[in-house]
């Protein structure tokens, strides 16, 4: 009988944004212990549940240990991080001698003093259970990887899909990669690319689509267990961000790191390509102004995705709609836990007065003066993930002004789920123009409902703006600084 541990540590640190992450901000995303979590299943808690189900199918025992993630926000708190950290290692120790190690991370969490926690914590478990029981990792493609994760991980998957909506088949990946080990003595090996780029790759569309299924085709044939795109996470300033191919082979590291290098190559090849073509705000407020589909005009507030480590409170897109006089609009989520806190004081139906957003910084933009009437209240909210999981919003209210619903929640998070908005009484899909405070992960269910997406750049704690970001540690040996860093 085999003995597996696992544990869920991460977050997505932008090292760029005004908020620190500390124990809170876990407390309120998710942070449970002995698999505590019910029916409330976080997303990078979705691989602890999938690889248990397996485990326990071939009657193996599983010894669950800590699972933390937090909103992403800025640099971690070092305390909290270390604290963390060590659990964990004293949860494996407790559990030795066991036969592999799977975690869920996310791939670019940075804490203070640590600009690769999550190498740090692979490198620690290598430490602990020696250098041949199997560590297998699960990532979110937005990682930065580095050499501490490719040294010390025996092998590393990662999601393929931008949006993320294949956290569970991945971790199946990764389950199936260890059963391979265990049943048929397969010796994974890691073969990577540097594909020395930087940007945003949506899998939607393509050539970003096309490109994934053709290396997924790969998986399972000739001896390769597995194929990753890593795009990295561009809002983090790490020497190891950038983007990069992963191949996961049998026993032959030079085949992994040729397939590797061809893939990358075709990757790298199509960095302009797949960029998003990102409106102004005038752009995007001239185009609402003239939408007359039945369908809704959908905009994505890019640089406010608190799913990047924004506040998700920045005004300027709702200024620009109500000083333009758009009506038949939605807007959300804004992180305002004070105007949530003064609607349920007054009450549904009832109107006041609110400063509204802007409360962060210059990234936020001004707040705003507004007299709203309360359309809907909901406590303790929450909304769809990926996978079958679910997403703690908080305490929510919705305000109408001028023809503007906006939704504001207690608890920071993306709006990346028709109910963000259902939930408390508004149909998207009957407004004219809907405006959601995320990046890419809203367009697995918003895009049935839209007639047209447009991706709106404006200043955030995630403005894609990549050749004007102050970078101090990231190596600019990379496209877009360099027009072709490979020669």
């Amino acid at each position: 009988m085999k003995k597996i541990f696992t544990a869920t540590l991460g977050t997505e640190t932008n090292t760029f944004a005004p908020l620190p992450t500390g124990l809170r901000l876990f407390e309120e995303t998710c942070l449970f212990r002995k698999a505590s979590y019910g029916d409330r299943k976080p997303m990078f808690g979705m691989p602890l549940i999938v690889w248990r189900e397996r485990a326990e199918k071939r009657g193996w025992t599983v010894i669950e240990s800590l699972c933390a993630f937090a909103q992403p926000a800025g640099k971690t708190v070092k305390k909290v991080y270390e604290d963390f950290r060590d659990e964990i290692l004293a949860d494996l120790r407790a559990a030795q001698p066991v036969d592999a190690v799977l975690l869920s991370l996310h791939g670019a969490m940075v804490a203070e003093g640590y600009d690769d926690a999550e190498g740090d914590l692979i490198k620690r478990v290598r430490e602990v259970v020696g250098p041949n029981v199997p560590i297998g990792v699960e990532l979110d493609l937005h990682g930065n990887v580095g050499a501490d994760k490719l040294e010390n991980a025996s092998f590393i998957v990662l999601f393929k899909e931008y949006p993320h909506i294949d956290v569970a088949e991945r971790a199946h990946d990764v389950f199936n990669v260890l059963e391979a080990v265990f049943d048929r003595g397969a010796k994974p090996v890691m073969g990577w690319f540097d594909c020395r780029m930087v940007g945003v790759f949506h899998t939607t569309r393509p050539p970003m689509r096309g490109f994934v299924d053709r290396f997924t085709a790969l998986e399972g044939k000739d001896g390769i267990l597995s194929v990753s795109a890593i795009h990295g996470f561009p809002w983090a300033d790490v020497a190891d961000m950038g983007s990069k191919m992963l191949v996961v082979a049998d026993g032959d590291r030079a085949k992994a790191m040729a397939l590797a290098e061809k893939l990358g190559r075709e990757f790298f090849a199509m960095r302009q390509e797949t960029q998003p073509a990102y409106m102004t705000l005038d752009q995007a407020m001239a185009r609402c102004a003239t939408h007359n589909q039945p369908r809704p005009l959908v905009l994505a507030d890019c640089s406010d995705n608190a799913g990047g480590g924004a506040a998700s409170d920045s005004t300027f897109i709702l200024k620009a709609m109500l000083d333009r006089g758009i009506k038949d609009a939605a807007i959300g989520m804004f992180w305002d836990p004070m105007a949530v806190r003064l609607a349920f004081e007054v009450g549904e139906g009832a109107e006041l007065d609110v400063r509204l957003g802007g409360k962060n910084g210059p990234m936020s933009g001004d707040p705003l003066d507004l007299r709203v009437k309360v359309i809907g209240l909901r406590r303790d909210m929450t909304t769809h993930g990926f996978s079958g999981s679910t997403v703690p919003v908080g305490d929510c209210a919705a305000f109408e002004v001028n023809g503007v619903a906006i939704v504001c929640n207690s608890l920071r998070a993306q709006c990346k789920s028709v109910d963000a908005f259902t939930n408390i009484g508004i149909d998207p899909s009957a407004r004219k123009v809907v405006v959601v405070k995320s990046m890419q992960h809203f367009h697995a269910e918003y895009a049935p409902v839209a007639s047209e997406i447009l991706y709106v750049a404006v200043p955030g704690a995630v403005a894609p703006d990549f050749l004007n970001m102050p970078y101090t540690k990231v190596d600019r040996r990379q496209w877009p600084f360099v027009a072709n860093p490979h020669g």
